[in-house]
Formats: structure tokens, sequence, C-alpha cells
């Protein structure tokens, strides 16, 4: 990428979304300035650049802001030059649909469920969450099926926007099964989305964005425990 073109991403590296968004110029072969934002001191550049939501990701290009992970990850594919590394969107408008509809299940159903067995405040709203997040995954596994026709991505040959929408959970979700000792991708239940899974995490592109997985149990266990010490205080 020129250096003219001035690309800078306010985020914070724990967040998956701003993984999703790390991915696309990742995989676009693009560079761009990382700002690391303090989630609990958010600065005026983040206030600003997204007063509605005030939360990261912000994608700036050439000043300008634009959030959603989502969102961004759309406008980074439209923006770049069409030979820049694959398009994560098809030119079929049907496709495009289809793409869209897929990530936004991603969002609605296996983040929801899966933030819901990790953060639950009863016993019993973790349990029907992580019965959720496994429903959410067999699912995705037909999605899988019908939408990379035999080959080996979301987006057929090569990655694309449910691609890049599941596989910014990937650190996160493989931390989850570290801590809890479930499976989630199973082989024997989901052996697509298990190979998909291995596949997706050998791309150069996943390897430069995706945080290591240590890290993420690290910060996750580090979050549990500031969690449970403002229970304990609060019942004080």
């Amino acid at each position: 990428m020129a250096a003219g073109d001035d690309l800078k991403l306010i985020g914070a590296w724990p967040s998956p979304f701003v993984t999703r968004v790390k991915l696309a110029p990742s995989f676009k072969g693009l560079s761009f300035e990382n700002v690391e934002e303090d989630i609990s001191n958010k600065s005026e550049l983040l206030l600003s650049s997204n007063p509605v939501h005030k939360k990261v990701p912000v994608l700036l290009h050439h000043g300008k802001p634009i959030c959603e992970s989502v969102v961004i990850v759309q406008y980074i594919d439209a923006w770049a030059d069409p030979g820049t590394g694959p398009s994560l969107l098809s030119s079929d408008p049907h496709e495009r649909a289809v793409a869209r509809f897929w990530a936004a299940y991603i969002d609605d159903k296996l983040v929801a469920s899966w933030m819901q067995s990790f953060r639950g405040k009863t016993e019993e709203e973790k349990s029907e969450g992580t019965k959720q997040m496994f429903a959410a995954v067999e699912t995705l596994e037909g999605a899988l099926r019908e939408c990379s026709k035999g080959e080996g991505y979301f987006g057929g040959e090569s990655v694309g926007l449910v691609d890049v929408s599941l596989g910014s959970l990937l650190s996160w979700l493989k931390a989850t099964e570290m801590m809890s000792g479930a499976k989630i991708f199973d082989p024997v239940k989901t052996p697509l989305l298990a190979a998909w899974v291995e596949r997706f995490g050998e791309l150069d592109g996943a390897k430069t964005a995706l945080p290591d997985v240590d890290r993420v149990v690290e910060f996750a266990k580090m979050r549990q425990a500031q969690a449970a010490a403002a229970a304990a205080a609060s019942e004080n």
C-alpha cells in the first residue's frame, strides 16, 4: 500500500472485532497504523471518531472514520484495488447477500451465545449459552457445506467475508476450549469446520492478525478474577 493511503485502526488487541478488521488488510496485503486503545480510559480520538457507540474498532481513512467491524471489512474490500489480494465479497448479488446473512448470523447467534456461556451470571445461564453456541456451530457447518461448493472456504477457493467474520473469533474460541475442556469444533460432529479451522489458521494473513491463544487465556483469566472480585465486593 502506498504511504499516502493513510489507514489507521483504533483498536484493542483482545477484541475479536478488532482482529476481524486486522484480518482484512492482512489478506489484502495492505498496511495500516495500529493505535492501541485503553478501553478503561477511552481517548478523545476514539470518542470523537465513534460518538454513537464509543467502541472499537474504528478505521480512519484519510482521517474519516468508519465504524463497526463488518462494515469496515466491506469498506476495505470495496476500496482496495481489485487486484489487491482476494475479493472478500463476490461480484454476484445473491452470493453477496448470502455472505452478509451468515456474517450477521455469526455475531447474532455464535458470538452472543459464546459470550453468555462465558459471562452468564448463573450456571444455568452459562449452560444455556453453551447449548446455543454448539447449536450455532452445527448450523455453520451446514453453511460451510453450502457456501464453499466443495472448496476450502466459505468464500469458495479463497477467504471471503464469512471466513473473516468467523476466523476473527478463533483465538478466543480456542482459549475457551483450553479453559473449559470442551471441543467447540469437533472433528466428528463438525468435520468441515474442524478442517476449516486448521486451514484458516495456516494462512499467512491469519498468522499475522490473530492474537496468541495463551495471551488470550491469560487475559480471560484476569477478567474472570476481576469480575469475581467485583461480585464479592458488591455482596459485602
